[in-house]
């Protein structure tokens, strides 16, 4: 059996993997997951005068440990990666996308005079730069503002602590994911916007070929359970929080939705869609240092490991 340490993950970005490890699929496959807790110790101040990630840690949470040679791999939204692994001290390398596509939205509080995203236009909408939905924030806006109009400031990431600065009026908008877009929704805010991502795994040297096909196969097998039946497993967005927030453990099944919860087999990232999304986030003023998206990507790695046959 091989043991892995894996950086935890939740629901939202990792329900896949949590699937296999609870009804042993990584077993099967003779992997064993040691997690470790990326939120011990992390920082979750806000600094909502901060409006750009330039000179901001890309390791706060996600590949902390990583680096510090305490985890062997991790999953984070696809655009931070590519941030993580350009100043990766490890030699750390992306290895194909994750099984999940997180739902994320922009979200405003209920008494908010904003109705739809246009008029957001120099309002200041809480991200946590360098995760997931810092990027998706932008690329959404972009769809409705200039860039100049587009206000983003640092908040921390984890959905629970963004609700709570939207709620109290310290920012006039903010990302959340699941199950805490259901929760403000109950709460009476309002979704402006929405979106899915995908995110991908990053790994050391012991992550080899034939480690990630298995690893692979067993995600790929929770990925088959969790489509045949998303209300089963829709419980885990629950489960996973309530212990610490009372709020969520209110929430039951039944206010969930299915149509959130997409999953599919992992994959390479496809070469295009590679190059748009490194042009993309290079246009924003990060990855200067890469000159080309091949060097954040181990592509034999995660060409074989996703190989059929």
């Amino acid at each position: 059996m091989k043991t892995l340490i894996i950086e935890h993950t939740a629901p939202f970005q990792g329900l896949p993997e949590l699937v296999a490890d609870a009804e042993g699929l990584f077993a099967r496959e003779g992997l064993q997951l040691a997690w470790v807790n990326t939120n011990e110790g992390a920082n979750h101040d806000a600094a909502t005068d901060v409006l750009s990630p330039k000179g901001l840690d890309p390791f706060r949470s996600h590949g902390r440990l990583l680096e510090q040679g305490k985890a062997d791999m991790y999953n984070a939204c696809e655009w931070g990666n590519y941030c993580r692994v350009q100043d990766t001290a490890v030699g750390s390398r992306q290895l194909g996308r994750r099984g999940i596509v997180t739902f994320a939205a922009i979200v405003v509080a209920p008494d908010s005079p904003i109705y739809t995203p246009q008029q957001l236009a120099y309002r200041k909408v809480g991200v946590p730069f360098y995760f997931g939905t810092h990027y998706l924030a932008l690329h959404m806006l972009e769809g409705f503002l200039t860039r100049e109009q587009i206000v983003v400031c640092s908040v921390p990431h984890g959905s629970r602590h963004r609700l709570d600065l939207l709620m109290r009026g310290e920012i006039e908008g903010t990302t959340l994911t699941e199950p805490y877009v259901t929760l403000a929704e109950k709460k009476g805010c309002r979704v402006v916007c929405s979106a899915f991502y995908h995110g991908t795994q990053v790994g050391t040297e012991k992550i080899d070929v034939e480690t990630m096909r298995a690893y692979n196969r067993a995600v790929g097998e929770a990925v088959r359970r969790i489509n045949a039946n998303k209300r089963k497993y829709l419980q885990y967005f629950i489960d996973y929080h309530k212990a610490k927030d009372p709020e969520i453990g209110i929430l039951t099944v039944d206010d969930l939705r299915e149509s959130r919860l997409v999953v599919c087999e992992p994959a390479p990232i496809p070469r295009d869609e590679m190059r748009r999304t490194y042009e993309w986030v290079r246009s924003w003023g990060m990855l200067e240092a890469t000159q080309s998206p091949l060097q954040l990507v181990d592509v034999d790695v995660q060409t074989q490991a996703h190989a059929t046959g």
